[in-house]
């Protein structure tokens, strides 16, 4: 059985101040305890702050919620959080995607401009030859790493599917 999160690519310099969005790459996801890819530096680890195994999240003190009318997640099922946390110096952002049985999860900054930052959850399904897996999926905490702290920026989430 397969779960948790998976690293991506490697992220590019933020955009020229238009109001488009350029892609840039991704920048993925950290498991807990390993360092953000593409992060630019050595870093302490990333570990994802906000825990959601209870009704409601418990937020730590250095983390901050972005407000609700900053995240656009209008092209997300139901089936996906749509709250998002700043973290570390403003460029750590945890999101949630979905993963359990022999779906992983992971996340990638596909695009920043000095207006939008643009996230893809991607779901991941892994089924080898002769395995069966159960239907649980789960809210899974995905850390993406961006090239500036997210400030006043608008966070745009959407979500993709692979099969791997």
């Amino acid at each position: 059985m397969l779960a948790g999160c998976s690293s991506g690519g490697t992220s590019s310099a933020p955009g020229s101040g238009s109001s488009s969005v350029a892609p840039t790459g991704t920048s993925g996801t950290s498991a807990p305890g390993t360092s953000a890819p593409g992060s630019g530096s050595p870093s302490a680890p990333v570990t994802p702050p906000v825990s959601i195994s209870e009704e409601k999240p418990v937020i730590p003190p250095n983390v901050t919620p972005v407000p609700k009318e900053k995240v656009d997640s209008t092209s997300l099922s139901d089936t996906f959080r749509t709250e998002a946390y700043v973290f570390n110096d403003g460029r750590d952002i945890e999101v949630f995607g979905l993963g359990g049985g022999c779906k992983e999860a992971r996340a990638e900054v596909t695009a920043q401009s000095a207006e939008v930052v643009q996230v893809t959850l991607v779901t991941i399904t892994k089924q080898p030859p002769g395995t069966i897996c159960t239907q649980e999926v789960r809210q899974v905490p995905l850390t993406v790493r961006l090239d500036a702290p997210l400030g006043d920026r608008r966070l745009v989430l959407e979500s993709r599917e692979e099969t791997g």
